[in-house]
């Protein structure tokens, strides 16, 4: 029998404030466990939004609540016996510190950490699709995206080709209020962090690649970062080997297939991967090679309620979502009847 373990706490980011409350909360619950989120500091009215909708749904009081604290209230909450498994989506930093004092406490942890997802396209991929996807994969939520395409591995055959569409449609994509329809990109989340990006590409073409598009803030009021492409990037290369969590894509060229995935696989994260190519055979046969939790072969990395959705590696460990999202906080309870 599948049990609930009881009281789950959830560390939960910035970055999808709703939706990534919701893919951790709603398996857990139908499991018949109750949820404690400790939200980031900067999206509190979300944690607000999300209890109050439970509330009007009909759940009853305390199956979803809502703590407000500092990290010394969460390692005191982790320690607390009424806590029964603890989750965490965020950094490596915090996912390691947590991960410690869960295991401190002899309690299950799911952690959902970062990610630097490789973006393969071979020689035969549709171009145009590739590009769109790509576009949207580094792109979407100004590039504060864990699972997105963050290094473009293209096989060399294409890479010339892939380049230059891939610019051109960077290039049309519009920065500025995000309350506007228009807007595509809008700013990040703090200063620090894009400064800390802002450093990692500076880091990068002192490495030696190669500018193509943006490479710096944004000029004028807002928090933004101009939408940047880096190629020649090579995998001693900072935006290679490190997360850029904004609006920068990383193009680097693999000698063949064989190539792409070891440049993919040469990482500390390892979260999703994409496949574009016209030889489904061949995608499917590289996806068992790719050290990933999840592979999207012609289409860009997403999570959805109906699949798993998780890392291996400094990516993390554990899934969201599916069946395998509800039975992660559960007691597997073994009921022996002997009928003799």
């Amino acid at each position: 029998e599948y049990r609930p373990l009881g009281p789950i706490l959830a560390v939960m980011p910035w970055n999808f404030p709703v939706w990534q409350v919701l893919r951790g909360a709603v398996p857990a619950l139908l499991a018949g466990n109750t949820y404690v989120l400790k939200h980031a500091p900067n999206v509190m009215g979300s944690a607000y939004l999300i209890r109050d909708a439970f509330v009007r749904a009909g759940f009853a009081e305390g199956v979803f609540e809502v703590v407000n604290v500092t990290p010394d209230g969460v390692s005191r909450a982790i320690a607390d016996p009424r806590i029964s498994a603890v989750t965490l989506t965020g950094s490596v930093r915090a996912g390691t510190a947590i991960g410690a004092q869960a295991g401190a406490a002899l309690k299950k942890c799911v952690l959902e950490l970062g990610g630097s997802d490789p973006f393969i396209v071979l020689n035969d991929a549709d171009l145009d699709a590739a590009v769109q996807a790509a576009v949207v994969g580094r792109y979407q939520n100004s590039g504060q995206v864990c699972a997105a395409a963050k290094r473009l591995i293209i096989e060399k055959g294409v890479v010339e080709a892939f380049t230059e569409k891939f610019v051109e449609a960077t290039r049309k994509l519009v920065v500025g209020n995000p309350l506007s329809s228009d807007t595509y990109i809008g700013p990040m989340a703090r200063y620090d962090l894009r400064d800390e990006l802002d450093q990692q590409v500076r880091n990068t073409l002192e490495d030696g690649a190669t500018l193509l598009l943006g490479g710096g803030k944004a000029e004028g009021a807002g928090n933004f970062y101009e939408p940047t492409i880096l190629a020649n990037v090579t995998d001693q290369m900072t935006s290679f080997k490190q997360e850029l969590f904004g609006p920068v894509a990383s193009i680097i060229t693999a000698e063949d297939c064989a190539h792409a995935v070891a440049l993919a696989n040469d990482s500390d994260f390892g979260l999703t991967a994409t496949i574009y190519t016209a030889n489904v055979e061949l995608a499917q046969q590289l996806t068992g090679e790719l050290e990933t939790g999840g592979v999207f072969i012609n289409g860009y990395s997403a999570s959805d309620p109906r699949v798993a959705f998780g890392g291996v590696k400094k990516s993390g460990f554990g899934r969201e979502l599916s069946h395998f999202g509800v039975r992660e906080f559960c007691n597997v309870q073994t009921v022996w009847l002997d009928r003799n």
